[in-house]
């Protein structure tokens, strides 16, 4: 996860990654799905220096 990102995004990264690892989906690449799931959200609502600047 970038730095920065609240607490909440990172339990949530943390938790998709242990259940992608659980349920043997996407194999190896499991951490960087769950940033990709994590970081999508992140934009969505605003948290990303990216979304704040398109705002202005």
């Amino acid at each position: 996860m970038p730095t920065g990102s609240s607490p909440k995004r990172e339990r949530e990264f943390k938790e998709l990654e242990s259940k992608f690892k659980k349920e043997h989906r996407y194999p190896g690449r499991e951490e960087e799905v769950a940033a990709r799931i994590v970081n999508k959200q992140r934009a969505e609502h605003g948290e990303t220096k990216d979304a704040k600047d398109s705002k202005k």
